[in-house]
């Protein structure tokens, strides 16, 4: 983890801020009463920090006061609060303060639990600073979700999650995998995750966003991030809400032919066996971090390679900390009621089928699987050459005790032979593939497609060029 000040609680992280004459600036919130404001007040000395505190409840008060928004619950409307109560502080008390004054505004915009309320709790929270006396402002925005039961529950997480983001934003400004770390101080995971962070301004220039929200996994502030296929870090809920999912897992060390392969024919067969359009689906290439090289910065940077590589090929990538496909399955299932769709090589059968894998859970084997296919849910077994041999689902071997179950999963169409495959491409073996690359050898290009490999040599002669 990133070098960090001690951990301290929540009534210090305010009270510090509270005692720095420097700091000064409003907080607004909509949605979830004035948690952060209330910490502040609490903690004492308030009046050092605090300008304004403000909620404007009703929509129209709201448009009169930032203007007109589709959704008063999104990144526009936080940006539009930001902005608006930033600007009159700085036009109201920038002449009138001393002028070793740093500014800053806090705004929230919230649905949390209410007697109403059936649809995901979550919110954006933003914070514009300064981060010296006269500098121009950055920004810090991210997206969360309470998983509370009740308002005021909620509404305390956010109240400390709030105090935890100015206080890591103020103090660790040239740390900010620190600041991601300290997001949750106080707080059970269980209880609020940020799914996505974003920092801007001309003090983050540096800052690789995309990395940023790798670490929000790496540091339990979320079990799984989202990139577009334009590279960009996506709220999940957004990408996935009303759709058809369909997901690949693997390691993509790189993505080959048969990676392909396996997304576009699976995709093919999961639109015509729902009879849906594939404005409807979601693709996603997932890729688990529970398996982290020992060197975690390193590691981070191998996997933005992969997400670089994979969005080059049009795909949505997630990247969790999930091992077992079940709780991957039960992730989707959060954010949509549609069917998902799973790939999996049959070369996936020696984990999916070992009990081993599955220690730990009371039913073991058979309540994982029954996880996995709860409701709407399909896997699509795609082939692989073993030798000579075309393995595939319908000649595939597991341990004898779990024959009729893998019988049962097939009659109920739950495992889905794949239709569509490229026999001429099952010779590829994305280990092998890689060790030609490290090595300088000649004759994997042949195994990836076009683009990735391009961007690979690209990358390749970057490092390779002198410094």
């Amino acid at each position: 983890m990133a070098d960090r000040h001690p951990k301290l609680s929540t009534e210090q992280k305010a009270l510090e801020i509270n005692l720095d004459e420097q700091k000064y600036g409003t907080i607004v919130e909509i949605g979830a009463g004035q948690e952060v404001a209330r910490q502040f007040f609490s903690a004492g000395a308030a009046a050092g920090t605090i300008a304004k505190t403000s909620s404007a409840y009703d929509m129209q008060i709201s448009d009169a006061i930032y203007g007109k928004t589709d959704r008063y619950v999104s990144l526009e409307r936080v940006r539009q609060m930001m902005d608006h109560e930033y600007d009159l502080l700085i036009e109201r008390l920038a002449e009138r303060r001393s002028r070793n004054t740093t500014y800053f505004t806090y705004a929230a915009t919230v649905t949390a639990k209410s007697y109403k309320q059936t649809s995901e709790c979550h919110g954006w929270l933003g914070l514009k600073l300064q981060m010296y006396p006269g500098a121009p402002a950055s920004e810090i925005v991210l997206h969360v979700r309470m998983m509370d039961d009740t308002n005021k529950l909620q509404s305390e997480a956010l109240g400390i999650l709030g105090v935890n983001l100015i206080h890591g934003a103020f103090y660790s400004p040239l740390k900010p995998k620190a600041l991601i770390e300290g997001l949750l101080d106080n707080l059970d995971s269980d209880r609020i995750e940020v799914d996505l962070i974003n920092f801007s301004g001309p003090y983050f220039e540096e800052v690789d966003n995309r990395l940023m929200n790798l670490h929000l996994v790496r540091s339990w502030c979320c079990r799984a991030v989202m990139f577009d296929a334009d590279n960009n870090p996506v709220v999940p809920a957004t990408e996935l809400r009303k759709k058809n999912t369909l997901v690949l897992r693997g390691s993509f060390r790189p993505p080959t032919k048969v990676h392909v392969d396996m997304m576009e024919g699976a995709l093919r067969q999961f639109i015509e066996a729902e009879g849906i359009s594939r404005e409807n689906v979601t693709a996603l290439a997932e890729i688990t971090m529970a398996d982290l090289a020992a060197d975690k910065d390193r590691a981070e940077e191998e996997f933005l390679t992969r997400v670089d590589l994979l969005t080059a090929l049009g795909y949505n990538v997630l990247v969790s900390d999930y091992l077992r496909f079940f709780r991957l399955r039960s992730w989707i299932r959060r954010y949509t009621h549609n069917t998902i769709g799973i790939v999996l090589s049959v070369l996936d059968f020696n984990q999916l089928f070992d009990p081993r894998f599955y220690e730990g859970l009371e039913g073991g084997i058979l309540e994982a699987m029954g996880k996995l296919f709860s409701d709407n849910t399909h896997v699509y077994v795609y082939p692989a050459k073993v030798g000579d041999t075309l393995r595939s689902l319908e000649n595939v071997e597991v341990p004898a005790d779990l024959t009729y179950l893998l019988k049962h999963l097939v009659a109920n169409n739950a495992m889905v032979p794949a239709k569509y495959y490229r026999e001429e491409h099952l010779h590829i073996v994305p280990g092998e593939v890689l060790k030609l690359i490290v090595s300088g050898k000649p004759g994997w290009e042949e195994s990836v497609p076009d683009v990735v490999a391009e961007a690979i040599k690209a990358r390749t002669a970057r490092a390779g060029a002198p410094r």
